[in-house]
C-alpha cells in the first residue's frame, strides 16, 4: 500500500468523515490504466474493430477505454501511428466536459505533454485554432510531438507565461481549459513521486500560482465562452479556494453545472473550514455556487483524483475570428516551384498564400493567431517540410496529418483480408451506439505502402531500418511513399528497385 503523509491522511480524515475508510482502501487496489481513441483519425467504431486489445468503455468519455496492463499499448504500431492517447481515466474528463466545437478558438493554458490538447485538437477537427501552451521549453517540446503524432494541423505552440500571453490574446477565445500546476494529491497512486514531493507548504504554493493563472485566462475569454478549471488534488485551498477567489474578483464569471455523471461527488465549501485556506474576503459570498464543482474520488469511480469546475464569463458570445494575422516570409519561385511539386501529389485542403517558408522550412498556417507583439512559440500551423536544393523533403508531421490514399494502399494486410485486420481480444461494455464527435479528416497522399501490424516490417521500420519491399504495389515504383500500418501512417520512406529507404524520424524511432 502506498505510505500517505501524515498531514494529507488527517485532512482527508476531516473531508470525507464516514467515507475515509473506503477511500484509503482504494490505495490497495491496483490503478487503472485508459486509452483514449484519436477521433480525428478513426472512428471510435473501427478502432474497436481494429485494435487487439482487452477494451471496456470508461463511462464519463465517448472515446475513452480502460485496457489491460499485459496489452502493452505503448509499444504497438497503432500507437506510433496517433491512433489513441494513454491516458489516466479521470483526467480524461476535463476536455470531455469542455464542448469544442469545429471554427472556434480554443487555448489549453498549461498544456503538456497534451494528453487534453490532443483531445481539444480533435474536437476542433482541423477548423479553428488551438493555442497549447507550456512555461516550460522542454516540457512544450513533449507537447508538440503528441500534437503532431495527432495529426492536429491548426495549431499554435507556445512557451509563455500567462501574463504574456493574456497581453497578446484579449478575450480572444472561446473556450479555455486550465489544468492547473497542483500537489498532485490525486496521483498518489499512479506515481510515488507525487507522494515523496507532496508537502503542507507545496499546497499552499500551488494555490498561489493558480490564482494567479485562472486571473490571466479570464482576461483571455470572450464573453459568452467557457472556461474549465481542473486539477488532479484534493486539496481544498486549490480547487474550492481557487474557484472562490476568482469568482469574488471577477464578478463577470459564473460557475456552471458540469454534465453529471454516476459516482461524481459536488464541490463543498465545508471543506474550506477544515484547512488552512485564506481565501479573499468577498469568496464567502460564492460559496453557495461551490456544488456546481464536481470532484473524482478513486473510491467511488475507475481513476485517480480530480477536480473539476465549469466557469462562464457573462456576456454575448461571438465566434467570428478575423483571419489577417500576422504572415512570415513567402517563397522564392523556386522553393515555391518545388513545393508545389510535392504538394500536388497530396488531397488536402492547402494553398500557397497559406503557406510560410522560413530557412528553407515550408509552414502551413490555416488560422493564423491575431498576434500583435513578440510571443515564444514552437510551431505555428503544420509543419509540411524542408526545401534543400531545390527539392522538397516532406516532414514527419505532414506523414502524420494525412491516411494513405484509397487508390494507393498497396494490400499488405496478410491472409484475414481487409475485413479480418483483427478481431478486438476483449471489448466490454461496448455497445453498437459508440459514435464518434465530428468527420475523419480525408487528406491524401497518393503513393502508399501498407503493411498489417502483425508484419514484422512494420517493427522494423519503426527502429529506422532499411525494408524489402518487392510484394508491394504502390501506385508509384520509385520516389516517396507514404508508409502505413492497417492504412494509417506512420511516416515516409523512398522506394528504390524494391527496398525501401528509411525516412522515419530519427527522435520518434521505437527503442528495441
Amino acid at each position: 500500500m502506498t505510505m500517505l503523509p501524515n498531514e494529507f491522511t488527517e485532512k482527508m480524515k476531516r473531508m470525507l468523515g464516514d467515507e475515509y475508510e473506503p477511500f484509503l482502501a482504494s490505495y490497495e487496489e491496483p490503478r487503472k490504466f485508459g486509452l483514449r481513441v484519436n477521433t480525428l483519425k478513426i472512428s471510435v467504431e473501427e478502432f474497436v474493430r481494429l485494435a487487439p486489445f482487452h477494451l471496456t468503455r470508461i463511462p464519463w468519455t465517448t472515446n475513452g477505454f480502460y485496457y489491460e496492463k499485459e496489452d502493452d499499448p505503448a509499444r504497438h504500431p497503432f500507437y506510433y501511428a496517433g491512433l489513441y492517447y494513454l491516458q489516466e481515466p479521470s483526467a480524461m474528463t476535463p476536455a470531455s466536459v469542455l464542448p469544442v466545437v469545429p471554427g472556434e478558438y480554443v487555448l489549453d493554458l498549461c498544456a503538456a505533454p497534451g494528453g487534453k490538447a490532443t483531445e481539444l485538437g480533435a474536437k476542433l477537427q482541423g477548423r479553428g485554432l488551438l493555442v497549447a501552451n507550456d512555461i516550460s521549453a522542454s516540457r512544450a517540446k513533449a507537447l508538440l510531438k503528441n500534437l503532431e503524432v495527432f495529426g492536429v494541423k491548426n495549431t499554435f505552440v507556445a512557451n509563455a507565461v500567462p501574463a504574456r500571453l493574456a497581453e497578446q490574446f484579449p478575450e480572444a477565445f472561446d473556450k479555455i481549459l486550465v489544468d492547473a500546476p497542483c500537489s498532485g494529491e490525486g496521483m498518489f497512486r499512479k506515481d510515488i513521486a507525487n507522494v515523496k514531493a507532496w508537502s503542507p507548504e507545496k499546497v499552499k504554493e500551488c494555490a498561489k500560482i493558480q490564482r494567479d493563472i485562472t486571473q490571466q485566462a479570464v482576461k483571455m475569454l470572450r464573453p459568452g465562452g467557457l472556461m474549465l478549471y481542473s486539477t488532479c488534488t484534493f486539496s481544498p485551498e486549490e480547487n474550492e479556494g481557487t474557484i472562490a477567489e476568482l469568482l469574488a474578483l471577477c464578478p463577470e464569471m459564473e460557475l456552471v453545472a458540469v454534465p453529471w455523471q454516476e459516482g461524481f461527488a459536488h464541490g463543498n465549501a465545508a471543506y474550506l473550514e477544515l484547512g488552512e485556506s485564506r481565501c479573499h474576503e468577498k469568496a464567502a459570498e460564492v460559496y453557495r455556487e461551490l456544488e456546481k464543482c464536481v470532484r473524482i474520488f478513486p473510491h467511488k469511480m475507475g481513476g485517480e483524483g480530480h477536480f473539476l469546475a465549469l466557469l462562464k464569463k457573462k456576456g454575448e458570445c461571438c465566434i467570428m475570428h478575423s483571419r489577417s494575422g500576422i504572415r512570415g516570409k513567402r517563397a522564392s519561385r523556386e522553393e515555391e516551384r518545388a513545393l508545389l511539386e510535392f504538394m500536388q501529389d497530396v488531397r488536402m485542403e492547402w494553398s500557397l498564400e497559406q503557406t510560410e517558408i522560413h530557412g528553407g522550412q515550408a509552414y502551413f498556417i490555416p488560422e493564423p493567431p491575431q498576434i500583435q507583439g513578440r510571443i515564444p512559440f514552437l510551431r505555428n500551423g503544420l509543419y509540411l517540410g524542408e526545401i534543400r536544393h531545390g527539392r522538397f523533403e516532406p516532414s514527419q508531421s505532414l506523414a502524420m496529418a494525412l491516411r494513405g490514399s484509397a487508390s494507393g494502399l498497396a494490400d499488405m494486410r496478410g491472409e484475414t483480408g481487409v475485413s479480418g485486420y483483427a478481431e478486438p481480444a476483449g471489448t466490454k461494455g461496448i455497445s453498437g451506439d459508440v459514435h464518434s464527435p465530428g468527420a475523419i479528416d480525408s487528406a491524401e497522399y497518393v503513393s502508399c505502402i501498407d503493411f498489417h501490424y502483425k508484419d514484422e516490417r512494420v517493427r522494423r521500420y519503426l527502429c529506422g531500418e532499411t525494408v524489402e519491399v518487392d510484394d508491394c504495389h504502390p501506385t508509384r515504383k520509385k520516389g516517396w511513399q507514404l508508409v502505413c500500418v492497417n492504412g494509417y501512417p506512420l511516416g515516409w520512406g523512398k522506394l528504390v528497385n524494391g527496398t525501401l529507404k528509411n525516412k522515419y524520424h530519427p527522435g520518434w524511432r521505437m527503442v528495441q
